[in-house]
């Protein structure tokens, strides 16, 4: 059975990041073990508040690193990797988004230096990519390679499914949505019961997220609850940069709530509060200053 899920860095927490920490009867599994900031928001780099929050965030993720059996990386961004760190990857199954296929050219030279760094620490580095692999009575699976987005100019992902003792937790990666038919495919054929969803990028709508694919999110999402498996939906990272995400997804609460599944954050999930510093960075600079005002 899965034992334990815990979310270790998300947006709701403070920080750009979706690493999380599932533990079965059989393997414990880091997903996407990486931290970052974003460099500008609102013309501000982050807020000594976001960058404190970042530290104690990456030192969860190398704690329960530590504990693990298998990490996993979805794809080659910053905030789901760090190829900086490579011995946290010491004699652990790392099973990777294919370096070579199904993959732009900036995250293909991102894989190249990770791999390149982590090859005299990795115990074993497998593809994952449509693949599964079994431990025990837990089965991981991943799905084919899906758009980071709504089309490949970001690169692809790969999803990733825990099955164990009759429940199933899944875990989207970066799909901001979903708004491709391609990305939800894996969900309705897995059925989880717990799943975590990288929502839609609202907070460049009109810019970089069309209102088309927030439509197409949104009725995703609804056809994902009307399979009536999901009991819990946890929406965060691109979505939870926008300060106005509950309003954009009103009709997923509405619909949630007929299916009896709860709709709501890494942070919530969790037990604590959400801290959208992100978000926020205009508001704490108003309201805290910058490291000159913190050291005077």
């Amino acid at each position: 059975m899965i034992r334990r899920i815990i979310p270790l860095g998300f947006d709701s927490f403070g920080v750009r990041s979706m690493a999380t920490y599932i533990e079965t009867d059989d393997v414990k599994v880091i997903l996407d073990p990486g931290v970052s900031l974003a460099p500008l928001r609102y013309g501000l780099e982050p807020h000594y508040l976001e960058l404190q929050r970042m530290d104690e965030v990456w030192s969860d993720i190398r704690k329960y690193s530590s504990e693990a059996d298998v990490l996993i990386v979805t794809h080659y961004h910053y905030d789901h990797h760090d190829p900086d760190y490579p011995e946290i990857y010491e004699g652990k199954l790392v099973l990777i988004k294919d370096p070579s296929e199904n993959i732009n050219f900036s995250q293909r030279r991102r894989a190249s230096y990770f791999l390149n760094r982590i090859s005299g620490f990795a115990g074993r580095i497998s593809i994952a990519d449509g693949n599964s692999f079994r431990f025990g009575d837990t089965l991981i699976s991943f799905s084919k390679a899906v758009f980071h987005g709504t089309n490949s100019k970001l690169g692809f992902v790969v999803e990733v499914s825990v099955r164990s003792g009759g429940e199933v937790f899944l875990y989207t990666s970066d799909v901001e949505g979903p708004s491709v038919e391609g990305q939800v495919e894996f969900i309705l054929a897995e059925k989880p019961n717990i799943l975590f969803v990288d929502g839609p990028m609202t907070y460049m709508l009109g810019y970089r997220y069309s209102n088309r694919s927030l439509k197409a999110s949104i009725e995703n999402i609804i056809r994902i609850l009307s399979l009536r498996c999901v009991e819990t939906l946890v929406l965060d990272h691109h979505l939870l940069r926008d300060l106005r995400y509950r309003e954009r997804i009103s009709r997923v609460y509405e619909v949630a709530e007929e299916f009896n599944c709860r709709v709501i954050t890494a942070a919530e999930f969790s037990g604590r509060s959400i801290e959208m510093l992100e978000a926020h960075r205009k508001d704490l600079y108003e309201k805290y200053g910058g490291w000159e005002e913190l050291r005077g």
